[in-house]
């Protein structure tokens, strides 16, 4: 089964991916990965509120998820799985990329913000020549009522 892989972060956009990739999983019997990434911070010797504050991003990540998937489960009839990496996001996209085979398409939102589209839709159409997958970019802006229109 191909999976859409969509990456869930605090963004606006964000919803609007998830939306995309729900709905086309769902009209093409495919699956649906969403990654979340944890950015490393620099804590220095405080190891253990490097520890609290990791252990909290996973719990927020997790009940952010909860949300999404319940509207997938029941809205489109998908079960979306969850994948948690630490490190840079540009890095871990690639590698969820090159480590799961049966992701057929990235998902990204894009910025509404006159400064660009956001950092991850720059980076990653930067190294988009050199994907195994393509890229969907969904504007920010697009309806719901749209949205199902292209699905």
């Amino acid at each position: 089964m191909r999976k859409f892989l969509v990456v869930l972060d605090d963004s606006r956009e964000c919803l609007n991916a998830m939306r995309f990739a729900a709905l086309r999983a769902s009209h093409t019997g495919g699956g649906v990965q969403i990654l979340s990434i944890i950015e490393p911070e620099e804590f220095g010797t405080w190891i253990g509120v490097a520890d609290l504050m990791r252990e909290e991003a996973r719990e927020r990540i997790i009940a952010h998820f909860e949300v999404f998937a319940k509207w997938m489960r029941d809205k489109q009839g998908v079960d979306p799985e969850l994948v948690i990496r630490e490190g840079d996001p540009v890095t871990e996209i690639l590698a969820q990329i090159h480590e799961d085979p049966a992701i057929g398409v990235l998902v990204l939102g894009a910025s509404l913000e006159k400064s660009g589209p956001g950092p991850l839709v720059t980076q990653m159409s930067k190294n988009s020549g050199s994907l195994p997958v393509p890229i969907t970019i969904v504007p920010g802006d697009m309806s719901k009522e749209r949205l199902e229109a292209i699905t």
